[in-house]
């Protein structure tokens, strides 16, 4: 009787939790939207009144300060960044829906750094879906993530082996290049110094591989007939609901990793494989490809596989390096800039 009393006051605190989480998300919503609809409503009075020039700008950021001393975003620099936003919300509907998903901090810097509005729109889209922070999404607009993850650039055979949609999401994961933030290695380093590397940077090679990525091992070992064979890198996609099987070549994609890697998730499928999960997919990553060599390569494999080039960003302009975000980061939040 004490055990079944236990099992549903635990349901009840998960539905209360479940509620609770809900509401915190549309008091969010709420709040930013409202606050984006009075950014925008401060902004068309500016291009309204922009024959006055500056120091319209300048006497109403001062006026607003001294009426309003305790709420933020009264800046001239933020007044700017809203008649920004405004100039450009006014001519796409599409990408001012998308803007009330995100802090006002993301759009600002989306608007800044993108100047297309189908990418500024993706990238909005995906800040709120998988919930970037500011030095998160910085991130992947600098590494250019929209290029790497657009279906063209993907070579791999999950239209054949994968049914709808696992097929969908799994090309959805992939990007070409990927691009690891590793400066210890030197050039001519080995496949296994590259691994260690990645395991040690556990953190940053899960941000570069995306949102459901759950490490669960390198070197990963798998016996048949007593003999004893290692995958490089092993992990588990929490949306997929599958085991992903990472291979690391330094060298150009050759037509026998695919059998290698053929060999691996049979082995995965029927030893890990749960009940519950979708079948394996394997993911090769190699210096550089020739897309009519993997084409050829993939097309009768009756494993799904994914292959993709990668890049190290010691070999890239510094420019490009940034820190990680920190935890805290990782969560969206609401970053009135003043």
């Amino acid at each position: 009787m004490i055990e079944i009393l236990d099992k549903d006051f635990k349901k009840v605190i998960q539905d209360i939790k479940t509620k609770i989480n809900e509401t915190k998300v549309e008091i969010f919503q709420n709040a930013n939207m409202s606050l984006l609809n009075l950014y925008y409503y401060i902004a068309k009075i500016l291009v309204e009144n922009s024959k006055y020039g500056n120091n319209f700008i300048n006497n109403l950021s001062i006026e607003l300060k001294l009426s309003y001393p305790n709420m933020k975003g009264f800046s001239v620099r933020n007044l700017k960044n809203m008649r920004k936003y405004y100039l450009i919300c006014s001519k796409n509907e599409k990408v001012q829906k998308a803007s009330a998903l995100i802090p006002w901090s993301h759009n600002i810097l989306i608007l800044d750094k993108v100047k297309d509005d189908k990418k500024r729109i993706w990238y909005m889209n995906q800040t709120y879906s998988n919930g970037w922070g500011y030095n998160n999404l910085l991130d992947k607009i600098k590494y250019d993530v929209y290029s790497r993850q657009q279906q063209g650039n993907k070579l791999n055979n999950f239209n054949m082996t994968l049914s709808r949609p696992q097929n969908e999401m799994a090309k959805e994961i992939m990007k070409d290049p990927y691009i690891f933030d590793i400066t210890t290695l030197k050039e001519d380093y080995i496949e296994k110094e590259l691994e260690l590397a990645m395991v040690d940077k556990i953190k940053m090679t899960l941000l570069e591989l995306g949102n459901g990525f759950s490490f669960i091992g390198n070197q990963y070992r798998l016996t048949i007939d007593n003999e004893d064979y290692f995958i490089d890198l092993l992990f588990y996609h929490i949306r997929l609901h599958c085991y992903i099987v990472i291979e690391l070549k330094n060298t150009k994609f050759k037509p026998e990793y695919a059998g290698k890697m053929n060999f691996y998730l049979s082995i995965v499928d029927d030893k890990l494989k749960g009940e519950n999960d979708n079948p394996s997919i394997g993911l090769i990553l190699c210096k550089e490809k020739n897309k009519f060599s993997v084409e050829y390569t993939l097309k009768d494999i009756n494993k799904p596989i994914g292959v993709s080039s990668y890049e190290l960003t010691k070999y890239l302009p510094k420019n490009i390096l940034n820190e990680l975000p920190t935890e805290e980061e990782l969560n969206l939040h609401i970053d009135i800039n003043e």
